[in-house]
Order: C-alpha cells, then sequence, then structure tokens
C-alpha cells in the first residue's frame, strides 16, 4: 500500500494503539478474577445491547501474544492498555492475586520485546464489585484503596512501562455510571453524582504519588474532551453551552492542572477541599486528550429535543441542557457526526485556556465505529475509517502548527471489542475480530496506518 500523504510530523512523535481491559480481555472467571461493576451491569436485564457482555469478549487474555504479533507487525511505537483492578486484588485491597498481576507482568514482556512501548491505564471504569458495594467512587475511601492498588502495580511494572495514567474519562464514569445510569454501576443520582468526581480526581493524585513512589515516570491522565457549540445565538443557548462546557470539559481539567474547581464547583464536593486539591493537583508529566466527536448545546425547550450525546446514550428529563442533532457532517455507523477539526478545536482549546500549566499533550483516543466485515475474499475494505483516520491525522498536524505541543497519537482501537451499553453493535478496531471464532483479520486500515507508520518513523 502506497504510505499516506499525510505532512510530516516532529522526529520522536510517538504513534500507538489503544484498547482496555473490560472491552477485550474476557477470561473473567479465571486465574483469581473478581466481579467487577461491568459484569454485574451485564447480568442486569435490558442494561446492554442485546444481552452482550465481556465475559469472553475478544479472549485477550488467553491471546494476547497473537495480539502483540499484530502490533508489531502493525510497526506501531507503543499500545496502551488498562489493567483489571479486580483481577490484581480481588478484594478491592489487601492480598494480591499473583496470578492476575502475573498475566500484565507477561504482557509488558511480550510488548517489550517486539518493542512496543507499554501505557498503562490502571482504570478504565471496571470497579472491583465489592468496592462498589462499600461505597463505590461515593465514597472517599475508594480514592485511597486505588492508591494502594497503584503502589501493586507500580511496584511489578514500572521498570517496563513507558506512560502511566492512573484514570481514564472520569467524566464518562460520572456522568454515565452514577448519574444517569447508562453504564456501570447504574446510579441515576444526577448532581448527586458529583461526589464521584471528587472522589476520581482525588484517587488519581494520590495514585500518581504511589507510582512515583514505585519509580514510576511519565505519568499523565486519559481525559474525554469535546467541543460545544451552542444551538443557537440566544442569550440562553449561549449560557447552556457554557454550562456544559464547564461540567464535561473544565471540572476534569481544572483541578488537575491548575488546582482549582471551576466557579460554583468547590462548594458541592465533599471532605476538605482545598487540601484535596493539592494532592489532585501533583504535577503530570503529560496530559492526554480522547476525542471523538462535539455535542450541540441548548437550553430545555417546551418541545424539547434530541438528547442523544456519547456512547448513543438518551439522557433523562430534568436536565438544563439540550442536544439537537449537528448536521451536515457525516456519520459513522454509530451515529457520531466526524468532525476532524474538532480535535484540533480541542486540543488548541486546551492550550489556550490553561497556558503553562499544560503539560505536553498526547491524543490517546481517536477512532470510529464501522461495521465493515470481510468479504469473499476474507477483505475487509473499510474505506471510510482510513478517510477518518487520515483527516484526524491532518488534524492533529494542524494543532502542532497552531502551537500545541503534540508528543503522540493512539488510534482506539487495535481490535474489534466489547463497546459498553451496546455490545458488540459497534466496530471501532483496526484488526476485525470474528466473534464467533475470535478470528483476527486485519482490515484496510489496519494496512494504511502500518504504512503511515512506518513513512514516519
Amino acid at each position: 500500500m502506497t504510505p499516506p500523504a499525510v505532512p510530516p510530523f516532529p522526529d520522536g512523535f510517538l504513534w500507538g494503539v489503544s484498547s482496555s481491559a473490560y472491552q477485550i480481555e474476557g477470561a473473567v472467571e479465571d486465574d483469581g478474577r473478581a466481579p467487577s461493576t461491568w459484569d454485574t451491569f451485564c447480568a442486569r436485564p435490558n442494561a446492554v445491547l442485546g444481552g452482550d457482555t465481556g465475559a469472553v469478549a475478544t479472549d485477550h487474555y488467553h491471546r494476547y501474544r497473537e495480539d502483540v504479533a499484530l502490533m508489531a507487525e502493525l510497526g506501531v511505537g507503543a499500545y496502551r492498555f488498562s489493567v483489571a483492578w479486580p483481577r490484581v486484588l480481588p478484594a478491592g485491597w489487601g492480598a494480591v492475586n499473583q496470578a492476575g498481576l502475573d498475566f500484565y507482568d507477561r504482557l509488558v514482556d511480550e510488548l517489550c520485546a517486539a518493542g512496543i512501548a507499554p501505557a498503562v491505564t490502571l482504570f478504565h471504569w471496571d470497579t472491583p464489585q465489592v468496592v462498589e458495594d462499600a461505597g463505590g467512587w461515593l465514597a472517599r475511601d475508594t480514592a485511597y484503596r486505588f492508591a494502594e492498588y497503584a503502589t501493586v502495580v507500580g511496584a511489578k511494572l514500572a521498570d517496563r512501562v513507558r506512560m502511566w495514567m492512573p484514570l481514564n474519562e472520569p467524566m464518562v464514569l460520572t456522568l454515565f455510571g452514577y448519574a444517569v445510569g447508562a453504564h456501570a454501576p447504574g446510579w441515576q443520582l444526577m448532581y448527586e453524582a458529583l461526589p464521584v468526581a471528587h472522589h476520581q480526581l482525588l484517587g488519581h493524585g494520590l495514585a500518581t504519588q504511589a507510582l512515583r513512589a514505585a519509580g514510576a515516570t511519565e505519568i499523565g491522565i486519559a481525559n474525554h474532551h469535546l467541543p460545544v457549540w451552542p444551538a443557537s445565538e440566544e442569550p440562553a443557548d449561549q449560557g447552556a453551552a457554557r454550562g456544559y462546557d464547564t461540567l464535561v470539559n473544565d471540572l476534569f481539567a481544572a483541578p488537575v492542572l491548575r488546582g482549582e474547581y471551576p466557579e460554583g464547583f468547590a462548594d458541592a464536593m465533599p471532605g476538605p477541599v482545598a487540601e484535596d486539591l493539592n494532592v489532585i493537583s501533583t504535577p503530570l508529566d503529560w496530559y492526554g486528550v480522547n476525542y471523538y466527536q462535539p455535542s450541540r448545546v441548548g437550553a430545555p425547550t417546551a418541545a424539547g429535543a434530541d438528547r442523544v450525546v456519547i456512547d448513543g446514550v438518551t439522557l433523562p428529563e430534568g436536565l438544563p441542557f439540550e442536544f439537537p442533532a449537528i448536521e451536515g457532517y457525516p456519520r459513522t455507523d454509530f451515529g457520531w457526526p466526524v468532525v476532524p477539526d474538532g480535535l484540533r478545536e480541542v486540543l488548541t482549546t486546551l492550550a489556550s485556556r490553561y497556558g503553562d500549566a499544560l503539560p505536553p499533550v498526547y491524543v490517546t483516543e481517536s477512532g470510529c465505529a464501522y461495521g465493515d466485515g470481510p468479504d469473499a475474499d476474507g477483505r475487509v475494505a473499510d474505506t471510510r475509517r482510513i478517510d477518518y483516520l487520515d483527516a484526524h491525522v491532518r488534524a492533529a498536524r494542524q494543532a502542532i502548527d497552531d502551537g500545541v505541543d503534540l508528543r503522540g497519537y493512539f488510534v482506539w482501537s487495535i481490535v474489534d471489542n466489547f463497546e459498553w451499553a451496546v455490545g458488540y453493535s459497534q466496530r471501532f478496531g483496526l484488526v476485525h475480530v470474528d466473534y464467533a471464532t475470535l478470528a483476527r483479520t486485519p482490515k484496510d486500515s489496519y494496512h494504511w496506518y502500518r504504512e503511515l507508520v512506518r513513512a514516519r518513523r
């Protein structure tokens, strides 16, 4: 395949791929792993589309060597994956499940042997069910349990892991897991879910300190960011958009980067907030951005509007926002608008808003869902994914030209995976997975990305 004609990137720019434990590992009852909140949530009737679960997923737990070989052929410099807390500490704290920890030890060794830098996420939403039963992220104690878990994993892997991120998208867990109940653990607390945000951020700061004490370096966070566009020029819509932007963007960036909450939020948080913010703002080595789509936001109207935002979730009544559809852009098979310039907008907005407080940036997730499968010859011609990635890579390059210190780009995801509340209905992978046989088939986008990486290395 001819190398993609995308602009050059700075020397040392890191090209990678991403995944998460519950979405690909399977083996939920193997080698001492305990249930997570997602195991419990998937068992709830009608919680996940089609009754799908992550019990098998892509069976990465048993097929990780095959998957690492695919990454080695792809030529990426790094693989971002998450460690499953209930696999390492089945009771949430205390005794270590050595068999579970050894799996990640083997995976890291396999990656290093293939010349791929491990990039570890400690928490990608799969809270041990026993921790949830003890209060979950509504409880302050969970932040300290999380730091204990970070110490265990850091002590085992810090000598070989290149990048660390304690948390992935605390906004999504807060909003979809605890506020509206569309994700595990399935609470519908609305604004009473705000303590979840604070305790995750506190846990992140404590885990960052614990990792550093264990010898880890290059620690960041993977935060979800999106452009928020007002539905109109009307003052009510402008105000709603500003409020939503604060809620989903600044609420999870400002405490980490500046040691402060946006105006009006500190008083809603539990505990000694000022002291906690000193921990939450423990300096990071880099900052991760997960980007998928913008949101168009307006004030509620009597007629109502389309409330669908992220992951096909429809928000309940009673919020001070409505989400009219974004028109004029192509859509993925998930229904998300394809807006590559939104990535540039997110990156440049962060750089403008936070200035010197923003460390070097990585795009830690960028990807799209298209359902293309193998044709009669076994080829997966996912041209739309190639177009998507090409445009988003160009947007990333434009952000660099605009002054953003962007150091890397990770495609979501390496293989098709369990996609949370919509099960296996959406395919994000560069590699197609036949869920009946678990056979892997690299898609055309895999070959495109391989040539991009080779040309840029």
